[in-house]
């Protein structure tokens, strides 16, 4: 895959979400890949989505993410 093809996305994760993954890193991904691709390709599914972010704002997870984007991944709250 050349540099042209990929693009590097800050992935931010909280609360549960860490849990035998990361709280920050670094990846790369294909040129084109959705929110919702980059978040199968974390293991991460919709139905313990949350809240998906990037950079700052709520965005539909079939939004295209792009090159210096920052994604912020929360996970279902329950309270009571």
């Amino acid at each position: 895959m050349t540099k042209e093809s990929t693009i590097q996305v800050k992935v931010k994760l909280f609360a549960s979400l860490r849990i035998r993954r990361f709280k920050n890193a670094q990846l790369e991904f294909p040129q084109g890949t959705s929110i919702g691709d980059g978040l199968n390709h974390l293991g991460i599914s919709e139905r313990i989505l949350g809240l998906a972010l990037v950079n700052g704002q709520r965005v539909p997870l079939d939004q295209p993410l792009r090159d210096g984007d920052t994604l912020a991944v929360f996970p279902l709250v329950a309270g009571g």
